[in-house]
């Protein structure tokens, strides 16, 4: 029997020392510093198997983490850990008290095709550690080959105009990860934040909305509908290659910062469907009569249909167990809620009795996490504005 761990981790803004990330934003090399150490900390209190990054400028910076990771692990192996000529050191505790490290890991970053790498206007990417390391090359979607059209019909009929996305804000990292003997494929995405999206005319200096001194919330809600037009297309494109692995009867995890709440339109789109509770009691599509309703054998049809292309947020999962409800990943405004998950496909559904693996428990690292709208929060610069979350999963053993 396989466990692994599997983890979702938004670090905020990871770059070296003194390069501008974002406008007059960056880090001097104690900054820098600080920042790795508190991310290698982070690293090795979870100590996941498998790691999906959001928020990565450089490769070099991330391998700087894990680097100072593995050290720490091994001066906290070298205190804790009984040596071979101890007749205690097989006992089950010290499996717990040890760090595995990521010497032998596979890392795969996917840069943002965005990021120029002028100062101040830089655009962070994602990527993925994984100890299993990956059965095949990882693939990074980003530059559409063919366009999303995205057309709108009037109400009453009659084409309304439409929408085309060619690339995406950022990119989506897929791999296939070997784990006992099943293959997973594992995404890994930030989608479009809820900022508004605003546009700078030809010869200015900034865009017209920016100006709060000049308040124009008409046009501040026109950027926010950007956005979530925007967040909403890369999810639909997220959906569409999820579909094409679980058609193909591929295990899918999808790990990230979805910029959106779980039951968010976006959201939905990524997870799939519900099923509605009975499509017997549902007018059929093609209905003459008022009786034309799914039959009994139509309405497990559609359900299975569904159900089988369906992924759900191993949060749910955790709550399902725990009787808790109170998790959440971001804070701020005093609002605080989850916008990073680890949607898992019905492979690891507890209903499904077909199921190969299923989730054990589900551990949030949200201490750090303080309300952003003070001023004087702590962590505010260095430490993420996001919590990071992991699932402890167990594969199934298969007959042979």
């Amino acid at each position: 029997m396989t466990r692994f761990t599997i983890a979702s981790f938004n670090v905020k803004n990871l770059i070296g020392a003194d390069t501008e990330y974002y406008r007059f934003q960056s880090y001097t090399p104690e900054e820098y510093a600080w920042k790795v150490d508190w991310m290698a900390d982070q690293l090795l209190t979870m100590d996941a198997d498998i790691v999906g990054f959001q928020e990565i400028f450089e490769e070099a910076a991330l391998r700087d983490v894990i680097a100072e990771a593995d050290r720490r692990g091994a001066e906290l192996n070298a205190s804790v850990l009984p040596g071979r000529d101890k007749r205690y050191h097989r006992k089950a505790i010290f499996k717990k008290l040890g760090s595995k490290g990521y010497a032998d890991a596979a890392l795969a970053f996917a840069p943002n095709i965005h990021d120029t790498g002028l100062p101040g206007n830089r655009r962070p990417g994602v990527a993925i550690l994984s100890r299993y390391g990956f059965a095949e090359a990882p693939e990074i979607i980003q530059d559409l080959d063919s366009p999303v059209n995205i057309p709108f019909q009037q109400l009453g009929g009659n084409e309304a105009g439409g929408i085309t996305i060619s690339t995406l804000s950022r990119p989506i990292l897929k791999v296939r990860i070997p784990v006992g003997d099943q293959v997973i494929t594992l995404f890994n995405c930030h989608l479009k934040s809820k900022l508004g999206e605003f546009i700078t005319p030809e010869g200015a200096d900034f865009a017209p909305e920016a100006d709060l001194t000049h308040y124009d919330p008409i046009g501040r809600a026109m950027g926010a509908m950007r956005a979530a037009v925007r967040r909403m297309a890369e999810a639909w494109v997220l959906r569409r290659e999820i579909v094409a692995e679980l058609t193909a009867g591929h295990p899918v995890m999808v790990t990230g910062d979805f910029n959106d709440g779980e039951h968010a339109v976006s959201s939905e789109i990524i997870s799939g469907e519900t099923p509605f509770k009975n499509y017997a009691w549902m007018l059929r599509h093609d209905a003459e009569t008022p009786r034309d309703r799914y039959s009994e054998e139509e309405d497990a049809q559609i359900r299975a249909d569904i159900l089988k292309l369906q992924l759900t947020p191993a949060e749910k999962f955790f709550a399902r167990k725990s009787l808790r409800d109170m998790v959440y990943t971001t804070a701020f405004g005093g609002v605080h809620e989850s916008i990073d998950q680890i949607y898992l496909s019905r492979h690891f559904h507890p209903d499904n009795d077909s199921r190969i693996g299923e989730m054990e428990y589900f551990s949030v690292f949200n201490d750090h996490l303080t309300d952003g709208s003070h001023p004087e929060a702590p962590y505010n610069k260095l430490a993420s504005d996001h919590g990071q979350i992991m699932a402890h999963m167990r594969m199934n053993e298969t007959s042979a």
